[in-house]
């Protein structure tokens, strides 16, 4: 039997009613025999808002640089120049990433990167004005123009972007991201994960969201789990996100990554995360934000996991990629296709694919995505703003006929 208290949160949430820091962090705190209340309410409000339906997105990710300014403590992706793993894409290399990603039947085209490396890298400052180039902002322009000549739709996760610099890449973009990871200013603080990471700073993620926001971005954000936070921080992270929200209406997703440690950083000994606070938190992201909301777990970091997530009433897999790798997390393969979608089938879901932004901010809310790029987009989607045919199985990517 769950605590009075908590069932009495979960009837609010249930009602429809918006939770507060307080009840948020009961629920985030409860013990492990309450999780089957929290995941049923969880799954129910999802069931409102979505029905029984599942999408991801199949795209190619591009890390166009992973030079970077910021030293993470749980970090693999940033490379130092000198590593023979450091590599920056040439225009050449991202239209052949394209041609490539259409033959496979990928629609978006993630561009993932570091934040900022010319600042602090001056062989790759020089790297950028021998092509004419003064930022690696002002080269992701012409790399998401390359991709959509060759019909894939970028999403951009470039680390944190000046207002003028998303203003110049949205034309060009279906939708953006940045992760909050966490609200909590304390993470930034000597001996704790983000220590070192001038872009990590809450304040200047909180501001590129509403700057965001106020150029009417889709975007995507989210929290990263078990890195050293409190419960009370996951909430008010995601609250955060929903207080940005409710002012301009554009976060398109959620995503509730857990952190799993990796050998060679400063927390390899760190533990995961693991899969009880995954749910946990999975249920209380819905429980917080509401039935609408489109909320996210990654399928290869949580893969003995899956049948569990859809539990916990998430809505999406993400990104899925079948040509390359999470280049952010190496070491955990995307799962095929066909097991992911017979999975969420023997789940009693529907699998279906989408676009990199979801079928409301095509459809139904307007003014989110540019209106040429919008032109451009209305052959791929069926009537509900889901990808249209070819299948998430064909060899090509040409538009229907």
């Amino acid at each position: 039997m769950i605590a009075s208290d908590i069932g009495v949160i979960l009837a609010k949430a249930l009602r429809g009613g918006a939770l507060d820091a307080d009840e948020g962090t009961r629920l985030a705190e409860a013990p492990p025999e309450a999780l089957d209340d929290l995941l049923d309410a969880a799954s129910r409000l999802r069931d409102r808002g979505h029905g029984r339906t599942i999408s991801y997105s199949r795209n190619v990710f591009i890390p166009l640089t992973n030079l970077c300014r910021d030293i993470c403590n749980y970090c693999t992706f940033a490379k130092q120049p000198g590593d023979p793993l450091a590599k920056t894409y040439t225009p050449d290399e991202v239209r052949a990433a394209c041609r490539d990603a259409r033959r496979a039947g990928c629609k978006e085209a993630l561009f993932c990167l570091g934040d900022k490396p010319e600042r602090v890298h001056a062989g790759y400052r020089a790297w950028l004005a021998g092509r004419g180039y003064a930022t690696t902002a002002a080269y992701l322009v012409d790399a998401c123009a390359i991709a959509l000549e060759e019909e894939v739709f970028p999403h951009t996760n470039a680390g944190i972007l000046s207002r003028d610099e998303m203003e110049r890449l949205r034309p060009l973009n279906h939708s953006m991201g940045l992760m909050l990871e966490n609200v909590s200013p304390r993470l930034m603080e000597p001996g704790m994960p983000h220590h070192g990471c001038p872009d990590k700073a809450p304040r200047v993620r909180l501001r590129m969201m509403h700057e965001a926001g106020e150029l009417r971005i889709p975007f995507t954000t989210g929290i990263l789990i078990g890195i050293g936070e409190t419960a009370r921080e996951r909430v008010e992270s995601l609250l955060a996100i929903r207080e940005i929200h409710g002012k301009h209406g554009h976060i398109q997703e959620v995503i509730v990554q857990n952190f799993l440690p990796k050998p060679g950083t400063d927390m390899a000994e760190h533990p995961e995360a693991g899969e009880p606070l995954e749910l946990q938190t999975a249920a209380v992201a819905r429980l917080l934000l509401g039935e609408r909301w489109n909320i996210q777990a990654p399928p290869n970091l949580n893969p003995r996991s899956l049948g569990r997530l859809l539990a916990a009433g998430i809505n999406d897999w993400g990104g899925v990629s079948p040509l390359t790798v999470d280049f952010v997390n190496p070491e955990a393969p995307w799962p095929a296709l066909k097991r992911l979608a017979d999975l969420t089938t023997e789940a009693g879901f529907t699998l279906r694919e989408r676009l990199g932004v979801y079928p409301e901010y095509l459809l139904r809310l307007s003014g989110f995505v540019d209106a040429g790029l919008l032109e451009r987009t209305l052959p791929w989607l069926d009537a509900d703003g889901f990808a249209r045919e070819p299948s998430p199985d064909s060899s090509t990517l040409a538009p229907p006929a």
